[in-house]
């Protein structure tokens, strides 16, 4: 259930990475993502850190490369199905960067975005099929501009820049859960 941005049954996670939306009511578009901290690992806290502004960049090599950066997602999907919510939904997270959908720029301003813990080569977990595909189902249900048709990974709305969810995510199985939830 979502009640005023957020999922009941999430964890909440404040990130202070996100702000106000141009337009709260044009939440248009699900934006799925992949990710993985260090690249290729699972289960640590580094992605919860990243999120929160709070990853050392710094004294840890491997994460040299994300100094700086701020960023965040409405919602994190752990391999084992954990869903953590960091952005109330009316907030804009920022997940996207430069990217566009549809000819429209800046899909952050209409978008929801959610991380599933994985890799583009390596297989996501029953578990977070299951779990995205209720929060998806959830989303579609409660904004009314948001359809099965504008779930999206993040290789369609920056295809120059990004390959996530990547070929690993298997689309016809999310639809398949998605209609069943």
């Amino acid at each position: 259930m979502i009640t005023d941005g957020y999922l009941s049954n999430a964890i909440q996670r404040a990130s202070p990475h996100c702000d106000e939306r141009p337009d709260p009511a044009d939440i248009s578009l699900l934006v799925v993502h992949g990710i993985s901290l260090p690249a290729g690992e699972f289960g640590g806290p580094a992605i919860d850190q990243l999120f929160m502004g709070c990853l050392d960049t710094v004294t840890d090599p491997r994460f040299q490369y994300l100094h700086g950066l701020r960023v965040s997602a409405h919602c994190l999907i752990r391999r084992d199905g954990e869903l953590l919510q960091y952005v109330p939904f009316h907030l804009r997270a920022w997940h996207a960067g430069v990217s566009h959908y549809a000819g429209r720029k800046r899909c952050n301003d209409y978008s929801i975005g959610i991380e599933l813990e994985g890799t583009d080569h390596s297989s996501y977990t029953e578990s977070q099929y299951q779990a995205v595909a209720a929060v998806a189902q959830q989303l579609v249900r409660y904004y009314p501009k948001l359809t099965a048709q504008r779930i999206v990974g993040h290789q369609h709305i920056a295809p120059v820049r990004k390959t996530d969810p990547g070929p690993a995510f298997d689309w016809a199985y999310f639809y398949q859960c998605f209609h069943r939830s």
